[in-house]
């Protein structure tokens, strides 16, 4: 009767215990958070470099005065079409048409005197020395004249082809210097090169190469992305900003852009970078060039890995360095996730 008591009491421990065994799977099983897992494999991709900039195009020319003098008329404002040989600007014309009149009159005088050298040298009261110095003198009036008629005709600007005004800097009643830009116009025809001026660091300036491959993206043309070719690198950072200048040559096909535009641009170097590339969802948050995933190496736990992302381009992270010896990143579902979680991978 003991013995069967006994048996009875031990069945009824090992049910119990396989019941709390039951629950307690089950309550694992309920809170492990649903996930999806991606392979990490290292390989070799391109390093997107992100950049953006204005929009201009490759004919831009500032327009001046060869001489100083007073601006009298500016005869366009910014953004005004232009035709090439049109009249924009002119200085006022008093002190150069006074220097043009005096040079002729000192033209008209050297040659009076070469004429009277000459008669003085027949009759051989004149020196061939005398008559050689009066040829002299009126060769040099007649190349200050050329070149006081040569400054009288750029007293004036002209549109060197059509296009427009970009930006006007001198104002009607300035002084002008020579040399000093009074107006930017940039030019506009069916051959005309769209450019797209960005500012990359010194580490991103070094990884490309002119005739490396960009796309660009425009908020004018929100549903559109144009092919693009870096077409320079400048040689000198920008002394304001301490960026280096490249220039991507935009192939807009049959859509007309404006100068000044804000485009955006993904640059792809020839060079490949090694590392890893996870899809953008994968991120949790991001500083500069420093960010946080989760991984997970035996499908059941997760941990927070820090990483250090090389660029971003579309839906595709690329990282550098952090990823080394773990097996999946989470795709899915991490925002549900810390430390200590147990996860449920989900195709």
């Amino acid at each position: 009767m003991r013995a069967i008591l006994i048996s009875v009491f031990v069945g009824i421990v090992l049910q119990a215990c396989n019941g709390s065994a039951r629950e307690k799977k089950s309550v694992i099983n309920s809170e492990a958070i649903p996930v999806k897992l991606l392979p990490i494999n290292q390989d070799t991709a391109s390093n997107v470099i992100n950049a953006s900039g204005l929009l201009s195009t490759q004919d831009e020319a500032r327009l001046s005065f060869k001489i100083a003098g007073i601006v009298d008329r500016i005869f366009v404002k910014e953004g005004d079409h232009v035709k090439k040989g049109q009249l924009l600007a002119t200085l006022k014309s008093t002190e150069i048409a006074a220097q043009v009149e005096q040079v002729q009159l000192a033209v008209e005088k050297s040659q009076r005197d070469y004429e009277r050298a000459q008669h003085l040298y027949r009759d051989s009261v004149a020196t061939l020395e005398q008559l050689q110095n009066t040829k002299t003198g009126v060769d040099v009036a007649r190349q200050n004249l050329r070149q006081v008629a040569f400054n009288q005709q750029y007293s004036r600007i002209y549109a060197p082809a059509d296009g427009f005004v970009a930006r006007k800097i001198g104002n009607e009643g300035e002084l002008a210097t020579a040399g000093s830009p009074i107006l930017y116009v940039n030019a506009v025809s069916s051959s005309s090169k769209w450019i797209l001026k960005v500012g990359l660091s010194d580490k991103e300036w070094a990884a490309i190469e002119v005739g490396n491959k960009a796309t660009v993206k425009f908020d004018a043309f929100p549903s559109q992305l144009f092919e693009g070719l870096i077409s320079k690198k400048s040689i000198a950072a920008d002394v304001a900003s301490g960026s280096f200048q490249v220039e991507i040559e935009v192939d807009f096909g049959r859509a007309l852009p404006a100068v000044g535009m804000f485009g955006a641009a993904a640059i792809i170097p020839s060079r490949a970078s090694f590392g890893f590339s996870i899809p953008y969802e994968s991120l949790l948050e991001a500083n500069d060039k420093k960010g946080f995933v989760f991984v997970s190496d035996n499908g059941r736990t997760v941990s927070k890995c820090t990483v250090a992302i090389s660029s971003i381009s579309n839906d595709v992270v690329y990282i550098q360095d952090g990823l080394q010896g773990h097996k999946f990143v989470v795709t899915s579902g991490s925002p549900y996730l810390n430390e200590t979680s147990i996860i449920n991978p989900i195709q």
